[in-house]
């Protein structure tokens, strides 16, 4: 694999990275949350995009070509966790104040963050098809490095770029918003939505595609 190309893919990926979507709102609620949260979240997903990356790198896409059932229900499974995360955000915002964020912190523990993490990204359908339909342009069967191998090096530039974007965006959310808990709340509220939204969409594209 060239570095061109790896430099090219990292500029991809790096551009589908800042776009807002499920991941930020999960680790903005997590900054909301407390920064001892950030960082497990922001690992979790990033080990999600790996995960998917290595179901790329072993053949799920001619699985998936093969059983076209087989992403319906990872749509149907990642939709109704995306819900589940969202009624959570909106029942229980998250709160910025010094003194609730350290109850918090006491009270959850940070690896289950981590674990949440990995499924808001490693169950995203999009995410997948995404990886399904970028990778293979990069690859190069006649490089040196095995196919397999150059998959997982692509992954792993798409996972840093994740952890890059990911940690900043939860970092500054809870110094932003800290003073403003009017605001922290509403954004909280709105993470909480798009969630929502998006496990919505998920399941109108299915039922579009089944029409």
């Amino acid at each position: 694999m060239s570095f061109a190309a790896l430099t090219a893919f990292w500029a991809v990926s790096f551009l589908l990275v800042i776009t807002p979507g499920a991941d930020w709102a999960y680790v903005i609620s997590a900054g909301l949350r407390g920064r001892p949260f950030v960082l497990p979240s922001v690992v979790g997903l990033a080990c999600g995009a790996l995960l998917a990356t290595l179901a790329v790198a072993a053949g799920v896409g001619s699985l998936v070509e093969q059983y076209p059932m087989l992403l319906t229900l990872l749509t149907i499974a990642g939709a109704a966790y995306l819900a589940w995360l969202g009624v959570a955000m909106l029942r229980h915002p998250s709160v910025v104040s010094a003194e609730s964020a350290h109850a918090q912190s006491m009270q959850e523990r940070p690896w289950r963050w981590a674990v949440k993490g990995a499924s808001v990204s490693g169950l995203n359908p999009k995410l997948l098809l995404l990886l399904l339909a970028l990778l293979p342009q990069f690859v190069r069967p006649a490089a040196p490095w095995p196919v397999f191998a150059q998959i997982m090096a692509l992954g792993a530039v798409h996972a840093a770029s994740c952890c890059f974007v990911y940690y900043g965006v939860g970092w500054s959310s809870q110094s932003v918003l800290r003073s403003r808990p009017a605001a922290a709340l509403a954004v909280s509220r709105l993470s909480g939505t798009l969630m929502l939204l998006i496990a919505a969409l998920l399941l109108g594209d299915i039922a579009v595609q089944h029409l």
